[in-house]
């Protein structure tokens, strides 16, 4: 795969990013992409390394070292057929996922990866470009039918194999428009929606039939599906946010982080004030915002407080700092736990690890600062540190401490589908059927939260199961 000799010869060299400085004023992408002959020649350092762990490191097991090759002699259209073979959105991976391939590349044990993530996005960008990506209509149609309840990736993935493999697909998304948290959690800045929305397009052309504003188990209930559908996949996601149950969390200062990132997507969509912010309009600018949560989410918090114009921003998380380098020895090729940089943060932003929320300080009904000690862990117990007690000074406070599970009320309560210990859809990843034979469920309302790389690979593999059990067999991949 690749030059022999191109991983002894080439350094690693990734995609680079406008200055902070001007990046801050707009919410469009960033990323500066490399030219041809600089991705293939980082297509080239991929070795013949015989065990190719990034196929396991990558939940939708992409075939990487093939699509590598051929972007190294220069047969992208190939590379991009496949690209698809494995992953039906390879432009929202390329540009969201963590890239657990790249921990996984044996070159990563000099801390030296392929460039994967960067050379997946450019090849289906190249594929977008020369109009390489067009509807795949079925041959012939089954007469079947299949209701699937949320369009996030998993919701997407499972709606466009089904509706290719010749099943009548309607996807309901609650939401005025499809995309679920891509559409409305992830930033403009890292995922502009017209990439969602030229796949909708591809999927209409397809068969699949869109119904926004639909929430089922309110618009329309469970039972209606039960009825005019031969089968209903569940992907709806895991929306149910861990609250802060602190003195002073019910100050009208301290919200959602999933709020805050919608609000600004409305924005950047076109809304009125009035219909992006129906509890009133919610915004950093000129703000001490402290960001609660140190994953992507808290991240993205940071980018888009800093984008609004925040007085300043701390980002707080419980959990202690992670080392800077992980021990190669001990953890490769799992995903590593290290300390984790993002674009956000190099944007601006005071960071602190081991830190617990006490108590949300106010005057006259608003925030005025957050109440905090610090924390020690000894053997994965949480102690206080006596003594450690400090104030930080805010105006808004965001809650980005992950979800718990998907939502009960309507939905979940309709179906009646047991769940998990953890509160989630119970169903295996085989057959990815519910309690009740007529109901699939997949993605994060199966698994709990998770990456878009899982909700598609779980969208993919339930779209098998489902078409498997409609018609005895199945040519759909897993």
């Amino acid at each position: 795969m690749g030059k022999e000799t191109g991983f002894l010869e080439l350094d690693r060299q990734d995609r680079t990013y406008a200055d902070p400085r001007e990046r801050v004023k707009h919410y469009k992408e960033f990323i500066v992409p490399q030219g041809e002959p600089a991705l293939r020649a980082q297509a080239s350092r991929c070795m013949n390394c015989g065990i190719p762990y990034c196929h396991n490191g990558c939940p939708v097991n992409n075939i990487i070292p093939d699509w590598n090759h051929l972007v190294y002699e220069g047969d992208w259209q190939n590379a991009l057929e496949v690209l698809h073979s494995t992953n039906n959105f390879p432009e929202f991976t390329g540009r969201i996922c963590p890239a657990p391939c790249e921990a996984s590349c044996t070159l990563n044990i000099v801390d030296q990866p392929v460039t994967i993530k960067s050379i997946e996005c450019a090849i289906v960008d190249k594929g977008w470009e020369n109009g390489w990506i067009v509807p795949q209509v079925p041959a012939q149609r089954t007469g079947k039918t299949v209701a699937v309840v949320g369009s996030g990736p998993a919701g997407m993935a499972a709606a466009q194999q089904l509706a290719r493999a010749g099943h009548s697909v309607t996807l309901f998304e609650k939401n005025d428009r499809m995309g679920g948290l891509m559409r409305y959690g992830i930033p403009d800045f890292k995922l502009e929606k017209d990439a969602i929305n030229r796949r909708l397009m591809q999927m209409q052309a397809e068969g699949v039939v869109l119904k926004e504003s639909t929430e089922v188990g309110v618009h329309v209930s469970v039972d209606s599906l039960r009825e005019n559908f031969d089968a209903v996949v569940l992907a709806g996601g895991a929306e149910e946010p861990r609250q802060l149950t602190i003195p002073g969390a019910e100050l009208p200062g301290v919200r959602l982080a999933m709020e805050f990132l919608t609000q600004q997507n409305k924005r950047n969509a076109g809304d009125d004030e009035l219909r992006a912010a129906p509890r009133g309009t919610l915004t950093a600018t000129g703000k001490h915002v402290i960001v609660i949560g140190g994953g992507d989410t808290g991240s993205d918090c940071v980018g888009t407080s800093n984008r609004q114009g925040a007085a300043s921003v701390t980002q707080i998380e419980i959990m202690p700092r992670p080392p800077e380098r992980e021990d190669k020895a001990m953890v490769w090729p799992d995903w590593p736990l290290k300390l984790r940089t993002s674009s956000s943060h190099e944007e601006g932003v005071a960071r602190d690890w081991a830190i617990n929320a006490k108590r949300v300080a106010g005057q006259d009904g608003k925030v005025t600062g957050l109440e905090c000690i610090r924390v020690e862990w000894i053997d994965g117990r949480m102690q206080e540190v006596p003594g450690s007690e400090f104030t930080l000074k805010a105006d808004l406070i965001l809650l980005a401490m992950g979800f718990v599970g998907p939502r009960k009320q309507g939905l979940l309560d309709q179906a009646g589908v047991d769940l998990d210990a953890r509160g989630n859809v119970f169903a295996d990843t085989f057959s990815y059927r519910t309690s009740d034979p007529q109901i699939f469920a997949c993605g994060d309302m199966r698994r709990g939260q998770s990456l878009v790389v899982w909700a598609i690979r779980e969208g993919r593999q339930a779209a098998r199961a489902v078409d498997e059990a409609l018609m005895g067999v199945s040519e759909l991949p897993r």
